[in-house]
């Protein structure tokens, strides 16, 4: 039986056969009116994203991969049923180097059960074999420079003056040129709307002053947000910022990513 003809099925076929064309004024209109408007973002009226810079601190030390950051994001936002995730919790095994080898570690093992919704229970290897172990959040990871963005042929990803970057499903065609350009992974395509989906920071949480719920739910305050705009007095992220050394994940992209970590290795990829 042959898939019915949509509107959204001829969109899509078309964007993929003109995404060199994204320059058309038609399209460069789309784009003006998503970042001016902030179509379909959850955000109230009276929200000046110019006025705000959001960041966000992941500390791998405090992790203990509990999976309630990723359980409260799928509640909180509405995520699919299944293997999709806004966030989740990457658990790294680093085996111990064989003896004689000269290696300073052996085998990097990386896993994320149900996005770690449900803890991590069972270890693939003896603890005897285990050099080091920890846990790591991911998400999106608010790039400066979004190769989602630049792909996108008709503007619906974009960049929030506030630093978000977001979707807006009234736009999206379902092409998912984003989702094979995003290098960490962080984007899916929703079975339910057919549209690209991702971490929005809760946007329709941070513009009326509340944290993301991921932040909210952690037990151990592994992930800090703030407002780069907005210190809060004794800042948290500044401190932490002044007293970790802070890294971001594949640096050599370019894509200058404003989520930070704390205690990752160059094996966390």
């Amino acid at each position: 039986m042959k898939r019915p003809f949509t509107r959204r099925s001829l969109l899509g076929r078309l964007a993929a056969a003109t995404a060199c064309l994204v320059v058309a004024p038609a399209v460069r209109a789309a784009k003006a009116a998503v970042k001016t408007v902030l179509v379909s973002t959850g955000a109230p009226k009276g929200y000046d994203p110019t006025q705000h810079k959001w960041l966000m601190v992941v500390d791998v030390n405090r992790c203990i991969g509990c999976g309630l950051c990723a359980e409260a994001c799928k509640l909180e936002n509405h995520v699919p049923e299944g293997p999709f995730y806004r966030t989740w919790i990457e658990r790294y095994i680093i085996k111990k180097p064989e003896p004689g080898s000269g290696e300073t570690h052996g085998e990097v093992l990386v896993d994320s059960p149900a996005g770690g919704m449900n803890g991590f229970h069972d270890v693939p290897v003896p603890a005897d074999d285990i050099l080091q172990s920890f846990f790591v959040p991911k998400l999106c990871n608010l790039c400066e420079h979004s190769p989602c963005v630049q792909v996108c042929p008709v503007g619906a990803t974009f960049d929030a003056p506030d630093g978000a970057v977001l979707i807006d499903p009234k736009y999206c065609i379902g092409c998912g040129f984003c989702i094979q350009a995003c290098p960490y992974g962080c984007r899916f395509m929703n079975p339910v709307t057919h549209t690209a989906e991702k971490c929005t920071l809760c946007y329709h949480r941070i513009s009326r002053g509340l944290k993301p719920a991921c932040v909210e739910i952690c037990p151990t305050q592994a992930r800090i947000f703030g407002d780069l705009k907005n210190p809060e007095p004794d800042d948290p992220i500044e401190a932490f910022v002044r007293n970790n050394k802070v890294q971001v994940l594949k640096p050599h992209l370019g894509t200058e990513p404003r989520v930070l970590y704390a205690g990752i290795d160059r094996e966390v990829r």
